[in-house]
């Protein structure tokens, strides 16, 4: 919205020096007054603009109907008080309620948002700093100062008046303030929230809506002292659970552990409870410090894009809640929660363990990623799990009945008694479908004309390794050493590298391991480490060029990869190779090690992965020097079709099934068979029976996927006749040549030979 044409304009005057020690001279000003129980909202009012030093203070009061009323004000005509209403996302103060972010804006009335309003009498100000009045998630009101010079609030002040937006949220929800998400026939209505799948799964359940603060008892204290030792007892307390996690006999033994060690590195970090117990100096109770540490760290971490570093305050927001149950400020949780659907907005691994145990059927995160914790430990303990879209933890009320569809990506809420009978078929089908896929375990790979296969397995964690006697894969085609490095915070030492590439190949038994070395960059960031400025990270600083250009980190993983073999068969594989050039180098380090190392590996291997175009055109040279090919479908894709495979917009718009990547692919095949040397696909693609199976035609006899897909891959392939499919998928190609995809005739071919695709 434009500026109103009669506003005038504020002249710009000189900026003041921000007070010192204005938190604590103002939260000493709120406890007296709140000692006397007889504070209303305008007094409230004259209290901030007097303790920031503001010419003005407003407070705006949610009401029925998505309607934000005036409800207080020093500076301001009080005549208004009552009489002004704001639509949320109407005026800089509807922005701050509807956007739930603090505004800060030295010159407010040339801002695009701004809204006059003649009665209150603010034509002479000209900043604003308007804060949410937010509670369990939910905004009450709009609380801010105004003043009539033009500059910026400082973050001593905007700190200031989050607290005390804390504070009025507590006052409001005792006087029974509504909020702007009013309840009412809306909240009995089916919702439907999109997400992108963590932990693959269906389930159906009761809501277990858990996070939620009780209402804080005392918010100020006058004893310092004895609210810092209520915190380090708190703290203690938290810490003892945490150590009977770390001691309990965890699923996935030891890397489960390092994933909880790591977490506690990360959750007992002194920065964040250094800023609680500078909460409780300021005059706050240890509950309310926590809570305010806990809305500032949200504040801070939804700004930041880097999912992985989004994932870090997970971490800390789990001890956070360990805190406040100890300090009573949240009530405990309960003791079983068999079957239901855990909704939260962030969850760390201890937390996600802890809901295990009590029975959880299914996850629904607000804030998540696919490489973190959460998402991590949820894969090894087969819990499904969606990262949904914001407002699904505002929707949700305990005890609803859910869906959650960890297939497509679907969670939905009070479905229609159809909705649940679709999806009772579903499950009923996908239990039944499970049942016949077990039988595939133990049988070989062979197609019905005889062509033998490799079912091999995608996995980053030891803990997925069970996947290896779940599924009957005939080894790990992909072993991911940036996941382990990436959950445990850091890259281990040598010693610790070399502990854990024994352990998988100890777990492998023998079957062939591929390790790919560290893939970093891009969007897997360790800690401490900040994007670099790129346009493009994906096509950046990342893999294998960060190794060759520090090579000592490259030479310690492929010392440790050495160590950990310990004389066994090593097969090593370089990420992101765009010459041969680079692969070479890599090589040559790698060979450097292998000689200085005892015992030497009975055999050594040395190949890389294809993603980059560029090596479809040194082929001969490639081959010549590399010990095995393995297609990355994810990245390759990408860089084949310019299209970001995380931008949701191109999701389905190019087609591994096309023209250009089917003829790729049989050429590769020719040019690798010629050359003797062996070539596997890799990826979602070889994940999906229908693309499996095209992939055989053509040549590829060596596929890697997640765990979740190989019994599905391999039982459409036994089934299958690659002798007949090959002509099929010729004239197919024929047809599509101009670009297109060939899915859906290929399909229908599929279904017309009963393959399960």
């Amino acid at each position: 919205m434009a500026p109103a044409s009669d506003a005038p304009a504020a002249p710009p005057r000189r900026r003041k020096k921000p007070k010192i020690g204005i938190t604590r001279q103002l939260f000493a000003t709120l406890r007296e007054h709140f000692a006397t129980g007889a504070t209303s909202l305008a007094d409230f009012a004259k209290l901030i603009a007097e303790g920031l030093g503001a010419d003005a203070s407003l407070i705006y009061v949610a009401r029925p109907g998505e309607i934000l009323e005036l409800a207080a004000t020093h500076g301001l005509n009080v005549s208004a008080v009552g009489r002004t209403r704001l639509r949320v996302g109407e005026g800089i103060v509807g922005l701050a309620a509807a956007s739930g972010d603090i505004q800060n804006l030295p010159d407010v009335q040339n801002h695009p948002r701004y809204v006059y309003r003649a009665e209150t009498g603010e034509e002479t100000m000209a900043s604003m700093l308007a804060v949410p009045v937010k509670r369990a998630g939910r905004t009450l009101g709009v609380i801010g100062v105004m003043g009539r010079e033009v500059r910026p609030y400082t973050p001593m002040e905007v700190e200031s008046l989050a607290t005390v937006a804390m504070l009025l949220a507590e006052i409001l929800s005792r006087a029974g303030a509504t909020d702007v998400a009013e309840e009412g026939f809306s909240e009995t209505l089916p919702r439907r929230f999109a997400g992108h799948v963590l932990s693959a799964g269906i389930v159906r359940g009761r809501v277990l809506a858990y996070g939620a603060a009780a209402p804080i008892a005392k918010l100020l204290t006058e004893d310092t002292e004895a609210e810092l030792a209520r915190l380090d007892a708190a703290v203690e307390e938290a810490n003892k659970t945490l150590d009977g996690l770390l001691t309990a006999n965890m699923p996935g033994g030891n890397a489960s552990r390092d994933v909880l060690e790591a977490y506690r590195m990360v959750a007992q970090s002194s920065g964040w409870l250094s800023q609680v117990r500078a909460a409780i100096a300021d005059g706050l109770t240890a509950e309310t410090a926590v809570d305010k540490v806990a809305r500032q760290l949200r504040e801070r971490m939804r700004r930041i894009a880097d999912p992985y570093l989004r994932e870090r305050l997970a971490d800390i927001e789990d001890m956070i809640n360990r805190l406040m149950v100890a300090l009573g400020g949240m009530p405990p949780k309960p003791e079983r929660a068999d079957g239901m659907i855990l909704i939260v907005r962030r969850l760390g691994p201890a937390d996600l363990l802890d809901w295990h145990s009590r029975g959880i059927a299914g996850l629904a995160i607000e804030e998540a990623s696919a490489s973190g914790h959460a998402a991590i430990l949820a894969r090894a303990l087969s819990i499904p799990a969606l990262q949904v879209e914001r407002g699904a933890v505002e929707t949700a009320a305990e005890g609803d009945l859910a869906l959650l569809d960890a297939e497509e990506g679907t969670l939905v809420l009070r479905p229609e008694p159809e909705v649940i009978q679709v999806y009772e078929r579903a499950l009923a089908a996908r239990q039944q479908r499970a049942a016949a896929l077990a039988g595939y375990r133990d049988m070989p790979a062979v197609t019905k004309d005889g062509t033998e296969l490799k079912l091999m397995l995608n996995v980053g964690l030891a803990l997925e390794l069970d996947e290896l006697e779940r599924t009957g894969a005939d080894g790990i085609g992909l072993y991911r050493t940036e996941i382990a490095a990436l959950a445990a915070g850091g890259i281990p030492d040598v010693a610790g590298q070399a502990a854990e590439y024994g352990k998988v190949m100890d777990r492998a038994q023998g079957r062939p391991v591929l390790f790919r070395t560290l893939d970093l960059g891009a969007d897997k960031l360790l800690p401490g480490e900040t994007a670099q400025a790129e346009e493009n990270p994906a096509m950046g600083w990342r893999s294998l060029r960060i190794g060759l250009d520090r090579p000592a980190i490259l030479r310690r993983q492929l010392r440790a990869l050495l160590l950990g073999a310990q004389g066994r068969p090593l097969r090593v594989m370089f990420p992101m190779v765009a010459t041969v050039e680079e692969f070479r180098a890599a090589r040559d380090l790698l060979e450097a090690e292998a000689g200085r190392i005892r015992p030497a590996p009975e055999r050594l291997e040395a190949g890389t992965m294809l993603e980059i175009p560029a090596l479809l055109f040194q082929l001969p040279g490639l081959l010549a020097e590399a010990d095995f090919v393995s297609i990355g479908t994810n990245d390759l894709m990408q860089f084949l079709f310019a299209a970001d495979r995380g931008t949701p917009e191109l999701a389905d718009r190019y087609d591994t099934l096309s023209a250009p990547v089917l003829e790729m692919l049989e050429k590769l095949v020719g040019y690798s068979q010629e050359a003797g040397v062996p070539l596997s696909v890799c990826g979602e693609a070889a994940g999906r029976p229908l693309d499996a199976l095209a992939f055989a035609a053509l040549g590829v006899t060596t596929l890697s996927m997640s765990g979740s897909a190989i019994l599905a891959v391999k039982a459409a392939l036994v089934e299958a006749d690659l002798s007949a499919l090959r002509p099929v998928l010729r004239e197919l190609r024929r047809a599509g040549a101009a670009g297109g995809s060939i899915r859906e005739p290929l399909a229908v071919w599929a279904r017309e030979h009963n393959l399960a695709i």
